[in-house]
């Protein structure tokens, strides 16, 4: 027998085990990878980041799942939470699903562990659930009013009186509608706060979904949409490349200029930098352990700390091709509470190492994509095999 007659006769087994090592070998071992972002997650991702650091502009996600879809929702709603947080974006939560309020909490506080300055009430607002018979009086409610239509928060705060709601009315201010959903997503939306208040909606849905979502795209009905795991992803990408970076020097948390105007930390979206070769050690979900600096760049980088931080810091630099660094696996942990939270929380963030929970997506996709393509090999030689074999058997 040549090899793909061996092949037909393979017990199935072994195609189950390969296809199952193709997926778990990449989630255990994550490899650094990358993925062309789409339009509908860029525009999602554009719109939302135009809201940076401004009092009279929010956005609401509404959480339409339970935990069966959240392989695929969960990550992008992370990513999402983690793109406000990081540049200063007014943020509503909400569930018509009792079972969508406790995934809003997990999200939530899975995001806030690395961000403690941010605040219940001041920065976002989780409305918990709201029964699905109140829908229709809440989501046009709230292009009159949002205060009215939902009096109070998950906490049991009056609405009305959380510092949050500065500058915030209707939907003519929280302007954008994120739904994540296993099945259909915005309907309600679409049918009731987009035809009488113009807001804007985009969608996060399973990848099974997403063909059912693209007529509203084209149609402009719906601004954006995350798709499956994929679309995760892709808005981790973003965030990583424009709402998290950060050059060597620059504040890390939100400043103001003479004026008293905001400045937000990070960059705004452009495709140019999408291109440029420069950003691909920020795509990297491998661990990274060394901030790397020019001499320049690492001056910048000491000034923004006392001199007592700076020596200490100044201690732990070595070079290498002409660059300062400093490996943060090997400060010391008396000398990491001496730098402080602050300053040791930015020399962390320039090595560009992206914590676990910000990179699910793209390791899921890595094993997703080994494991298609597995699939794909079986199936080409599979069908090599089965017409050599029935050529054979014609010819006898």
């Amino acid at each position: 027998m040549n090899l793909f007659e061996r092949l037909q006769k393979l017990d199935r087994r072994w195609i189950y085990i390969v296809v199952a090592l193709a997926i778990v070998i990449p989630l255990m071992i994550p490899y650094n990878s990358d993925n062309i972002t789409s339009p509908p997650t860029e525009n999602t991702y554009q719109l939302i980041d135009s809201y940076a650091g401004r009092e009279d502009r929010a956005v609401l996600l509404s959480f339409w799942h339970d935990a069966s879809t959240m392989p695929e929702l969960y990550p992008m709603e992370v990513a999402i939470i983690r793109h406000c947080f990081e540049r200063n974006v007014k943020l509503f939560l909400l569930s018509f699903l009792p079972t969508g309020a406790p995934i809003i909490d997990y999200a939530v506080n899975s995001v806030k562990e690395e961000y403690p300055d941010i605040k219940s009430g001041v920065d976002y607002c989780n409305f918990g659930y709201i029964p699905a018979a109140l829908i229709m009086p809440t989501i046009i409610g709230m292009g009159d009013d949002i205060a009215t239509a939902v009096p109070t928060d998950a906490e049991g705060r009056k609405v009305e009186n959380l510092p949050i709601m500065k500058g915030i009315n209707n939907y003519s201010e929280m302007n954008l509608v994120v739904e994540f959903s296993g099945s259909v997503a915005g309907g309600y939306w679409l049918t009731y706060a987009r035809p009488k208040f113009g807001t804007n909606i985009a969608v996060g849905v399973t990848a099974v979904m997403a063909a059912d979502e693209y007529p509203y795209l084209q149609t402009g009905q719906f601004i954006g949409m995350l798709a499956g795991l994929k679309g995760a992803a892709e808005y981790e990408k973003l965030v990583d490349v424009f709402a998290a970076y950060r050059a060597p020097g620059d504040p890390m948390g939100v400043t103001y200029d003479e004026e008293g105007n905001k400045i937000v930390p990070g960059r705004s979206f452009s495709s140019d930098v999408l291109e440029d070769e420069s950003i691909q050690k920020l795509l990297k979900i491998t661990t990274q352990t060394k901030a790397v600096f020019s001499q320049k760049e690492f001056d910048r980088f000491l000034a923004n700390y006392p001199p007592e931080v700076q020596a200490l810091m100044s201690s732990y630099k070595t070079e290498e091709d002409n660059n300062v660094v400093i490996d943060v696996t090997k400060v010391k942990e008396d000398d990491q509470k001496k730098l402080g939270y602050t300053a040791w929380n930015d020399l962390n963030r320039m090595t560009h190492n992206t914590i676990y929970k910000f990179k699910t997506a793209r390791i899921g996709m890595n094993a997703q994509s080994v494991a298609h393509i597995m699939i794909i090999l079986f199936i080409i030689i599979g069908n090599i095999g089965y017409f050599i074999s029935r050529a054979k058997a014609q010819k006898k």
